[in-house]
């Protein structure tokens, strides 16, 4: 299991865009599209190599008026690292 990166950043082989046509952001990359759910498009446009794990959760805590998402953006991290979506 790959760690939490500490200060995650979208990969260069990907580019996240609004897509009218999907309704949804998405992913875009060389050999296709990554549909993505209002979750992950609020973590992954977080990512930009400046915010840290804990700082993005406490951003996502703040601006939907909830706690307790550590783990969930942990395990979403983890699994966009062994996607290769984040570095």
């Amino acid at each position: 299991m790959n760690p939490v990166p500490d200060k995650p950043a979208l990969s260069r082989l990907f580019r996240m865009q609004w897509e009218e046509a999907q309704g949804n952001y998405v992913l875009l990359y060389p050999e296709g599209m990554v549909k993505l759910n209002q979750s992950a498009a609020e973590i992954l446009k977080r990512c930009d190599g400046r915010h840290t794990a804990p700082s993005i959760v406490g951003e996502l805590e703040q601006a939907f008026n909830c706690s307790g998402l550590r783990d969930d953006v942990d395990d979403f991290l983890r699994a966009a690292s062994e996607r290769g979506w984040i570095t």
